[in-house]
């Protein structure tokens, strides 16, 4: 039984770090949201809520400065306000932020972010396992390799969700009468919009290569008869 015990308290660390993690983005977004009604954007509520005939879809504004949409784990979606100010600013539309919703709401209908939650917690375990048992073997560079490697499992499942929610989106936006091009034009905004973050190695991103999104976009376009 003891030499269980280590396995067990990183499996009990994890699921603490898991409930932690929870409540503390749950706690967040409840301090910094509203509701979103910016006139120009509650057409598109309608809109996309129609398409899947439902009443409108209901958003909600994150009052911080980074351009970003997201989907909470109870469901709701949000947009940060740096994302309401380009638009203000005429650098996106309002059919290109409808995209990013109906983007969130694919990753509601998958489960995608409770599941990542759940993720979280089993890529701690990994983590912390393998730098246990790397640090024996290889002194001093065992724990980088370890995150490394959790890091790097945990980038390839989170691109995969990233093209199941792009394709749920292209699919309402099409049905909203939107559309895919708001989609794609976003997309090729986006290095601009976040500050050349897209830049990064495209194996450690957590959303796939723009090139790559556009791509199986227009493969769906193709496969619908659009293209």
């Amino acid at each position: 039984m003891l030499k269980f015990t280590p396995i067990l308290l990183i499996i009990l660390y994890a699921t603490a770090m898991w409930f932690f993690s929870y409540w503390r983005l749950k706690a967040e977004l409840n301090a910094k949201s509203s509701p979103l009604t910016h006139p120009r954007l509650v057409p598109m509520l309608e809109r996309l809520g129609k398409a899947m005939d439902l009443p409108p879809v209901r958003a909600h504004v994150y009052e911080i400065a980074p351009v970003n949409g997201l989907a909470a784990p109870d469901g709701r979606i949000f947009l940060t306000r740096g994302f309401l100010d380009r638009l203000d600013k005429g650098e996106v539309t309002e059919a290109e932020l409808a995209s990013v919703i109906a983007h969130e709401l694919g990753h509601v209908a998958s489960g995608h972010t409770r599941r990542r939650l759940v993720d979280f917690a089993g890529q701690n375990v990994v983590r912390m396992v393998l730098a246990g048992v790397l640090g024996r073997f290889i002194p001093g560079i065992g724990a980088w390799i370890a995150n490394l490697v959790a890091s790097a499992v945990a980038a390839r499942l989170s691109r995969q969700d990233e093209f199941e929610a792009d394709a749920f989106a292209s699919a309402l936006m099409v049905k909203a009468g939107l559309g895919t091009e708001p989609q794609k034009s976003l997309f090729r905004k986006l290095e601009a919009l976040t500050g050349g973050r897209a830049n990064a190695p495209a194996w450690l991103l957590s959303h796939p290569p723009t090139k790559a999104r556009i791509a199986a976009i227009e493969a769906l376009e193709r496969k619908w008869g659009l293209a």
